[in-house]
């Protein structure tokens, strides 16, 4: 497997919890990058308005000048209210969305030696993603195993020396402050995630950064936000996201706003699943 660089964004919020200032610093910094493919895990709206999904395409379409992108919808990207569990319908919950993006909400990347698919996660107000917690409605999000079928066929077709990425919205290791999870029924989430041949899994949806590894060794790149509503007040942060034939790296780029510019932080280095599993070495500072 060749050394792939991705540059791993989410929950841009375009509207007004967006930071134009951070969106300008990834755009000047993205070229110095040089990565393989720009990936945006959900959440490029606030409000699901025709202004930020305009504003969000812009953005999309000055990255892929620096590399092919791949975007998937966030909660804040479904129209759940036009359609709670679904009583009229799933197309009109994403029908501004994908106006803007495309008809394929589990878009597909390929590059040589990478294959990088899309998973939806973001249902609105469905019976998958309930749980007994009021403040989870329309938050949530779930995976179905038909999700997780549709991987694992996806990658079994692909060269087994190929990488292999999932992007999704919601965040598949609990939140280091919120202590929450992104999905519902979790424990079958990760086990089915964990079992589809990816490599890595890139998410988002807590604001808050984080790297990881589910039991069977894929890793877990969690990335921040680039609006004024991180965990904690803390600084935002995107990830760096790097492949190669034995380990997986995730760098933060953390933001200095006294700079006007992102800043490469602490990093995490994880034995590649399918080679050996647990860390390699995590946590260093840089």
């Amino acid at each position: 497997m060749s050394e792939f660089t991705l540059i791993h964004l989410s929950d841009l919020h375009f509207g007004s919890p967006v930071d134009l200032a951070q969106i300008r610093a990834v755009e000047r910094l993205a070229p110095e990058l040089a990565p393989d493919a720009v990936l945006v895990s959900g959440d490029i709206s606030q409000r699901g308005r025709h202004g930020e999904y305009q504003r969000g395409l812009a953005f999309l379409e000055g990255m892929q000048k620096t590399a092919p992108t791949l975007l998937v919808p966030g909660n804040h990207d479904v129209e759940w209210w036009k359609s709670p569990f679904g009583l009229f319908g799933r197309r009109v919950l994403y029908d501004k969305y994908q106006t803007y993006f495309g008809e394929d909400l589990t878009p597909v990347l390929r590059l040589p030696g990478l294959v990088v698919a899309g998973a939806l996660s973001a249902h609105g107000l469905a019976a998958g993603s309930m749980t007994w917690n009021q403040r989870d409605l329309t938050v949530k999000g779930h995976i179905p195993k038909s999700e997780t079928d549709r991987l694992t066929k996806l990658f079994a077709a692909e060269p087994a020396d190929a990488a292999k990425v999932v992007v999704m919205h919601h965040n598949v290791l609990r939140g280091e402050i919120s202590e929450r999870m992104g999905l519902a029924h979790w424990p079958s989430a990760q086990r089915r995630l964990d079992a589809t041949g990816a490599q890595v899994v890139l998410c988002g949806h807590d604001h808050q950064e984080g790297a990881g590894q589910l039991p069977r060794g894929t890793v877990v790149s969690t990335a921040s936000t680039l609006s004024d509503r991180t965990r904690g007040k803390r600084p935002s942060v995107f990830n760096v996201v790097r492949l190669d034939r034995d380990a997986v790296q995730v760098e933060h780029w953390r933001w200095d706003r006294a700079a006007d510019a992102f800043r490469a932080s602490d990093s995490h280095t994880f034995a590649r699943a399918g080679e050996r599993h647990g860390v390699v070495g995590a946590g260093r500072d840089a």
